[in-house]
């Protein structure tokens, strides 16, 4: 399983939400950079990271973060936040960039989708799965649905997608450990046609444990690693195992 320590950007800085809720946000690191190299010191192969601002906003805003990271560490970053155009993708992947996480799109134009995964191949484009109360989230999670988490799964694998990370709104940033059961449904809706990266809530090694336990491919930390309720060392070297 892959540990994937999380950055998330809002107006240039490293910061948290609570819930996904805006007006919560926290900064929760000085440097962007040396924070990235800090996770690469702890032996993190990949980072994800995600533009706030360009998932409000619908177009990417602070690229030269995410290009920095790609092109001053040996970490593989994983980028969502704003991306919604062929063009885009593009860029950021000549930028460096190792793969990208399509979400609200992935609803709004599932046709945009399958046109990155032939383009570009299935380990280069992620479908984020933002779920509250088990329906589908998009616009920096601004926007309800009436689609539910585990159909959109299935729709994206008809497109070709293989990697989905998945979040419940409601555990992001509470530290209140990942859910479980609706990690463990779409494992099992999906398996052996998906790989399944678990987000939102994770807490301390229980939650490293968990996840590695239900098979699934990695697992995104983020307050945890700022809090200090988690070792990202110990949780990588758990996960390699």
């Amino acid at each position: 399983m892959i540990i994937f320590p999380a950055i998330d950007i809002k107006d240039g800085n490293c910061v948290r939400l609570y819930k996904g809720d805006f007006s919560t946000v926290e900064k929760v690191a000085a440097d962007y950079l040396e924070t990235a190299k800090s996770f690469e010191a702890a032996g993190a192969e990949w980072i994800h990271m995600v533009d706030l601002d360009g998932a409000k906003e619908g177009r990417p805003v602070n690229t030269k973060i995410y290009t920095d990271v790609a092109e001053k560490t040996g970490l593989k970053v994983e980028l969502g936040g704003g991306i919604r155009s062929i063009k885009t993708i593009r860029e950021y992947l000549e930028m460096g960039i190792t793969r990208v996480i399509l979400g609200s799109v992935a609803l709004k134009n599932p046709k945009l989708v399958r046109e990155a995964v032939e383009k570009f191949g299935s380990d280069k484009i992620v479908v984020g799965i933002d779920s509250m109360n088990e329906m589908v989230a998009t616009e920096g999670w601004l926007e309800s649905s009436n689609v539910h988490y585990i159909d959109l799964a299935d729709k994206m694998i008809e497109s070709g997608v293989r990697t989905f990370i998945f979040t419940d709104i409601s555990k992001d940033g509470t530290l209140s450990g990942v859910n479980r059961e609706q990690l463990r449904k779409l494992a099992d809706a999906t398996e052996g046609r998906a790989d399944i990266v678990a987000s939102g809530g994770v807490h301390t090694m229980d939650d490293i444990i968990a996840c590695k336990e239900m098979g699934l491919y990695g697992t995104i930390c983020g307050k945890s690693i700022y809090k200090g309720t988690l070792d990202l060392r110990e949780a990588v070297e758990y996960a390699r195992r």
